[in-house]
């Protein structure tokens, strides 16, 4: 006899949101995850009376109301607002680019200055764009590209700007206000407590094995439900019987620090490509924190490999042909769906990873 409904591979938010609704509509389930915590990659950890982000910053930002109150339900958010800093050489501007950003680079004061000065350099670049770095000069001039772009891709792709294909940058977010809040959304916050809280709640109910490697025992685990939900790498699941799929890493080293407040924000990019990591987070900041010490990280890209934390879906030409192919294996499936980035092989944002789990439902239950 089969013991759950469900097994959910992956206790990330994928599969947590899930768990919850299978739950709410009296399925049972079992999540495994290989991982020795809950959460995936927003999992956060107290460290000094901090909530530290494990695995890089999580900003909850969302245009939809609807997934806004669901994430509410399992979360106190607070109202932190993204005003990340970038540093190139020591000189600092703000980002998005805006009107202090045009300001502290030309030091024009109006946006018809501003404007004016993206003209003239975006004229530089005549014809079609034939890679990212004569797409991004065409979108906001080579000031700009070479200051605050250029360096942070390259770190980001681990390539030359010239390498990497124009699309990358469809564009580039240029505002003629004053305006330093990063996302455009109506609705953004931190969940006060943490995510890993907020994932806590929503797996109650659920049996949870965590250092559990599905793959590696998968016969066991399968004969336990009746369906697998799976957000593991879709790839992997198949043994790469097509070849790997690509992804880049990241690379976190933390300390804490002796001291209340080491950067005054909660994230400052560094632009320039000698620094080898591309941003610098202070976790307090998310929070309003007022601790005597501080806890920073470091954020290094890498090249992903088998064995290290996949993050980003290299999502070229050639890696959508791959993903297809594997694609239409899923689709042959009886017992098994594919769902979160992994198996879906396309980078979320929280609230698409909520919006995506909830459609799944509607299409499942």
């Amino acid at each position: 006899m089969k013991k759950y409904d469900y097994l959910i591979v992956g206790a990330g938010l994928f599969g947590a949101v899930f768990a919850r609704e299978a739950m709410n509509r009296g399925k049972t389930c079992l999540v495994v995850d290989k991982c020795d915590h809950i959460a995936g990659n927003i999992y956060t950890k107290e460290v000094e009376g901090i909530q530290v982000h494990v695995y890089g910053a999580h900003i909850f930002h969302t245009s939809n109301k609807t997934v806004w109150e669901y994430a509410q339900k399992y979360a106190d958010f607070n109202h932190y607002i993204n005003t990340p800093i970038a540093n190139y050489k020591g000189e600092l501007y703000n980002m998005p680019f805006n009107m202090h950003t045009f300001y502290q680079m030309w030091g024009v004061t109006t946006p018809e200055a501003a404007r004016a000065k993206i003209e003239e350099q975006r004229a530089e670049i005549t014809g079609e764009p034939q890679n990212l770095e004569e797409q991004a000069i065409s979108l906001v001039g080579r000031d700009i590209y070479e200051k605050l772009v250029k360096g942070y891709t390259e770190k980001q792709w681990g390539r030359s700007c010239t390498e990497l294909p124009a699309f990358i940058i469809k564009r580039l977010p240029v505002r003629y206000t004053f305006d330093n809040n990063y996302f455009n959304d109506p609705y953004q916050g931190i969940p006060k407590e943490g995510y890993t809280a907020m994932v806590e709640r929503l797996l109650e109910g659920a049996d949870i094995r965590l250092n559990t490697d599905y793959l590696e025992n998968k016969a066991e685990l399968d004969a336990l439900a009746d369906t697998v939900l799976y957000t593991g790498c879709i790839d992997e699941y198949y043994g790469y019987c097509y070849g790997e799929l690509e992804y880049r890493s990241l690379r976190f080293e933390s300390e804490t620090l002796d001291m209340p407040n080491y950067q005054g924000v909660a994230v400052v990019n560094y632009n320039e490509r000698e620094v080898p990591f591309t941003r610098l987070i202070e976790h307090k900041h998310f929070n309003f924190g007022t601790q005597e010490k501080t806890v920073i990280t470091r954020e290094y890209p890498a090249t992903w490999e088998k064995g290290m934390r996949p993050y980003y879906p290299v999502n070229n030409e050639k890696n959508q042909a791959l993903f297809a192919r594997y694609q239409a294996l899923a689709a042959n499936e009886d017992k098994v769906i594919f769902g979160g980035r992994l198996g879906h092989y396309k980078y979320y944002d929280m609230d698409k990873v909520i919006e995506a789990a909830l459609a799944l439902v509607e299409e499942e239950l």
